[in-house]
C-alpha cells in the first residue's frame, strides 16, 4: 500500500543561486534568521528563485479512537463531532485564524464516531466509526489503513489540483495524544512515560495512567504480531496502534512531498504523523516546515529527533492546525523578502567588505 510513494530529495542545483540571492539582500549576512532558511527551503522545493505560498490550504483530519474507553482523555468522545461542527460553523481557533489570514479551510472526516451532515467545507471520507481499542486488539485492519492513507492522498491531490502551493495540516480526535504517544514510543523506542503528556489537561495521575495503557497496548501488540515493536513495518505499526486521522495526515504529507509541494507541520500529533510518514519514505522530511514547539511534553524530544527548528514557541497545546496557521504569515514573509526586498546592487547600498 505504501509502494505508491517514491519521493525524491529536491534538487540542490539551484541552491547556490538561492543562497546568493538571499545573501545579497540589503541586510547583514543571516540577519533575517529563520526566514532565510525557510526562503531557501521553499525555493529548493519549488525549484525557483521566486517561491510563492500565496495559495495556501488548511486541511484538518478528524477521527475517534477506541482507546478512549480506557480513560486516557479528560474529555468524552462526543466532543470530536461537536468540535468538527464548530470548525465547520467557523467558531474554532483554526477557523477564526484561517478567516483572519484568508486561508481556505477543509475538514475531513476519516473516522468520527457520528453521522455528520453534509457541509461545503466537509470532506466525507469516513473509514469507520472510530478505531478499535488498541489496548485490547489491533486498532484497524489492513483495508482500513489503506482507506485512511488514500483519504489523505486524495485530499492532498484535491488541494494541489485546485492550485494550492503550500498545505497546512491539523487534526481533531479525542484521545489522539495517547495514540500519538503510543506511535512515537513504537517508532523511536522512547519509554511510554517519556512520550505520554497532559493532552487536553490530565493531571499527573492521569498522565501515569495513560503511560500504563500505552505500555500494556504495545505489549499486547508485540504478543499478537510475534515481533518486537522495533521490528514492525509501517503497516504493522499503524494497524496495531494507529489512528485514522494520523495516518490520513501522513498520507497527505507523503503525497504533498511526492508532488513537490511544501507542507506545514502543526504540533505534537502532526509531528508524529510526519514521523510515521518518514518511516514510509525518509525524503518526505525535506518538504516539511515546522510551525511550532507545543506545550505537550514529548514534542521537544520529537522535534530534536527530527532535527527540526520550529518557527514559533507559544506554549500552544490545542492542535487542530492552530500553530500551523499562526506560522503561515511568517512563511509568507520569507517569500516576500526574497522576492521583493532590494539587493545591495539594485538599491545602490554598499555591501560588506569581507
Amino acid at each position: 500500500m505504501f509502494t505508491q510513494f517514491s519521493i525524491q530529495t529536491p534538487s540542490a542545483v539551484i541552491g547556490a543561486e538561492l543562497q546568493h540571492k538571499i545573501d545579497n539582500k540589503t541586510k547583514p549576512l543571516g540577519a533575517l534568521g529563520e526566514l532565510e532558511n525557510i526562503a531557501f527551503q521553499l525555493g529548493t522545493i519549488q525549484q525557483t528563485l521566486t517561491p510563492d505560498v500565496s495559495k495556501p490550504k488548511m486541511i484538518v483530519f478528524a477521527a475517534d479512537h477506541g482507546v478512549v474507553a480506557q480513560g486516557v482523555s479528560l474529555f468524552p468522545q462526543e466532543v470530536t463531532p461537536q468540535m468538527v461542527m464548530n470548525f465547520l460553523m467557523g467558531g474554532a481557533a483554526v477557523s477564526v485564524f484561517c478567516a483572519q489570514y484568508n486561508v481556505p479551510l477543509r475538514v475531513v472526516d476519516v473516522g468520527v464516531n457520528a453521522e455528520l451532515a453534509a457541509h461545503p467545507l466537509l470532506g466525507a471520507r469516513k473509514v469507520a466509526f472510530s478505531t478499535k481499542d488498541f489496548s485490547q486488539q489491533a486498532a484497524m485492519s489492513a483495508k482500513q489503513l489503506e482507506q485512511a492513507v488514500q483519504a489523505g492522498v486524495d485530499e492532498a491531490n484535491l488541494a494541489i489540483d485546485d492550485g494550492a502551493n503550500v498545505l497546512m495540516f491539523g487534526e481533531m480526535g479525542i484521545g489522539n495524544t495517547c495514540v500519538s504517544s503510543c506511535m512515537m514510543t513504537a517508532l523511536i523506542g522512547v519509554s511510554a512515560s517519556d512520550s505520554a503528556g497532559r493532552g487536553t489537561g490530565l493531571d499527573q495521575a492521569g498522565v501515569s495512567h495513560k503511560a500504563q495503557v500505552i505500555e500494556q497496548s504495545l505489549k499486547r501488540a508485540e504478543q499478537e504480531t510475534g515481533q518486537m515493536m522495533s521490528e514492525w513495518s509501517a503497516q504493522t505499526l499503524a494497524e496495531q496502534v494507529g489512528g485514522f486521522e494520523i495516518v490520513a495526515m501522513a498520507g497527505a504529507m507523503l503525497q504533498s512531498a511526492q508532488r513537490q509541494t511544501a507542507f506545514v507541520v502543526d504540533g505534537f500529533i502532526c509531528s508524529v504523523a510526519l514521523l510515521f510518514a518518514q518511516k514510509v519514505a525518509p525524503n518526505v522530511r525535506d518538504y516539511a516546515i515546522f510551525a511550532h514547539q507545543s506545550n505537550e511534553k514529548a514534542h521537544k524530544m520529537l522535534l530534536d529527533y527530527l532535527q527540526a527548528e520550529p518557527i514559533l514557541s507559544l506554549d500552544l497545546r490545542l492542535g487542530e492546525g492552530s500553530g500551523a496557521i499562526l506560522a503561515y504569515p511568517l512563511i509568507n514573509s520569507a517569500c516576500v523578502f526574497l522576492n521583493k526586498m532590494a539587493s545591495f546592487e539594485s538599491a545602490g547600498v554598499s555591501g560588506s567588505e569581507s
